[in-house]
């Protein structure tokens, strides 16, 4: 079989998938008041990409590691899940062969300013569909995020930050806030959010670590910490390197310092919990924090009471 009648049936394939999940999907993300959620999730080993809908923009993220990985064969399938879901748009990301890593997470790809406004669990966020390797929301932690705002707490501390979405639910359900990330980029996104729900929180541009010592110094205490840290992290902000594996026990130290209560998650595929912590309750979260949508567990996340 030629290259371009693989092509094609893969294609064909692609699209009839895509369409099943679409109408699968589409009823449940109604029934949430969800615009936007994953349509397809490698189902189909042959063909390693993935597809979100952003109410009604795609963005496909193509996980294909060959070195001769062409355009020609990503159009074709970009085409033909177009024309079945009469999507408005299409953009397109190349992922490597490692997982997220800060450097990449903040790099700046494209000045295409692709910025869409989309719904999830009540609220509303902004998100960039190209101009990024992330749009500024992780669908997979849909679930983390109720699981946090549903926690009987009145402070909460989001390390990590990214663009607030934690930050976003808690407040919503009237926990004090306060939202921690090291890049003025994703703070500045964190804020917009903040406001497009009418909401606010104590926002500081911090190295997490240094941000954690002060505030043990300082005697402050939270309720509920987030922690969402990236993979693996070399930032020029920073005078050391970051390795969730290697580093998430004594970041976990410190965190258990100033919060009763921690949700830690990564999306580090091979990762293993080695923190135990005197006295702490921990609950692996990951099934039950992995959304319908998902077909691959994409993140680890565990409960934990200090």
């Amino acid at each position: 079989m030629s290259d371009e009648t693989r092509a094609k049936a893969q294609a064909e394939m692609l699209a009839n998938r895509v369409v099943k999940n679409a109408k699968h999907l589409g009823r449940w993300a109604a029934r949430e008041k969800i615009t936007c959620y994953r349509l397809y999730d490698r189902d189909i080993p042959e063909i390693p990409v993935t597809i979100d809908t952003y109410a009604g923009a795609l963005v496909i993220n193509d996980y294909r590691f060959e070195r001769e990985a062409t355009d020609t064969w990503l159009d074709e399938m970009a085409a033909a899940v177009q024309k079945q879901l009469d999507a408005t748009e299409v953009f397109f990301k190349r992922r490597l062969r490692h997982d997220r890593r800060e450097g990449e997470q903040y790099a700046r790809l494209d000045t295409t300013e692709a910025w869409r406004t989309v719904t999830e669990g009540g609220h509303t966020f902004r998100v960039n569909l190209a101009d990024y390797l992330d749009t500024g929301l992780f669908l997979d932690q849909r679930i983390t995020r109720a699981k946090a705002a549903a926690e009987p707490a009145k402070t909460m501390l989001n390390l990590f930050a990214y663009t607030g979405s934690f930050s976003v639910y808690c407040g919503a359900v009237g926990m004090r806030t306060t939202t921690v990330d090291m890049s003025r980029t994703y703070l500045d996104l964190a804020h917009k959010n903040l406001e497009l729900n009418r909401l606010d929180s104590e926002l500081l541009q911090s190295d997490v670590r240094e941000f954690l010592l002060a505030a043990r110094n300082a005697g402050r205490r939270w309720d509920l910490a987030v922690v969402d840290p990236p993979t693996f992290s070399s930032s020029k902000r920073m005078d050391y390197t970051f390795d969730v594996q290697r580093d998430h026990a004594a970041l976990l130290d410190d965190v258990a310092a100033v919060a009763d209560v921690i949700l830690f998650s990564t999306n580090r595929k091979k990762f293993k919990l080695t923190w135990e912590g005197s006295g702490a309750e921990i609950a692996d979260l990951t099934y039950a924090t992995t959304p319908q949508d998902f077909k691959h567990r994409p993140h680890h996340a565990y409960r934990i009471k200090v």
